[in-house]
């Protein structure tokens, strides 16, 4: 039935991705893959592909913004006990440091990883909403422009190519991983100076 329900979606060509895209970013996995069904509009329609990419990327930005807001009015609890010592207070304190990293990778890269989990911590942890939204649109213009010009230029093999290249994208994830924590390292430790030079 689901199944059924996504090949419809699909069959609309870029509105119905925008409706996908927004429903795998709310929190229902698609099980195709926004990427692969993306490929596949931009291989059967080229004309549609940037169309395509603009809508997946709005989708998507309403389906995090949804699961930003649910996580952020029902986590109360959580910002409570993240104030006191301990676990959840040393996860916070990282996360407010480093946490629109851990939004921004995987939201870039077309390999399976833990989004939700971070845009629900976004959320509960009262991340900016532009600041939020900033970087997951940034991520996914990058990402879902890339799958359509992939499906325009190197047409029906794109999706294989996807996956058959799936450890570099893992290994290009923890170096850019590493390259944006150093950045932030050097720009609190360039922001402690200019602090100490102005006392």
């Amino acid at each position: 039935m689901f199944h059924k329900l996504i090949d419809a979606l699909v069959a609309y060509g870029p509105y119905g991705l925008l409706v996908l895209s927004f429903v795998d970013s709310a929190g229902i996995p698609i099980a195709a893959g926004m990427d692969a069904l993306l490929i596949l509009i931009a291989v059967k329609a080229p004309h549609e592909a940037p169309l395509a990419a603009i809508m997946a990327v709005i989708g998507s930005l309403g389906g995090n913004a949804i699961l930003y807001y649910a996580a952020q009015k029902g986590g109360r609890r959580f910002l409570a006990r993240s104030q006191q010592p301990g676990r959840a207070h040393r996860f916070r304190l990282w996360f407010e440091r480093f946490g629109l990293i851990t939004i921004f990778i995987p939201a870039l890269l077309p390999i399976p990883m833990p989004l939700k989990l971070f845009v629900a911590s976004a959320g509960a942890l009262g991340t900016k909403m532009r600041s939020f939204l900033a970087v997951i649109a940034l991520a996914r213009v990058l990402r879902f422009g890339g799958d359509a010009w992939l499906g325009v230029v190197v047409g029906e093999s794109s999706a294989g190519f996807l996956k058959s290249h799936s450890w570099y994208f893992l290994l290009a994830a923890v170096g850019l991983f590493f390259v944006l924590y150093l950045l932030v390292r050097l720009n609190d430790h360039w922001r402690g100076r200019s602090l100490l030079n102005q006392t």
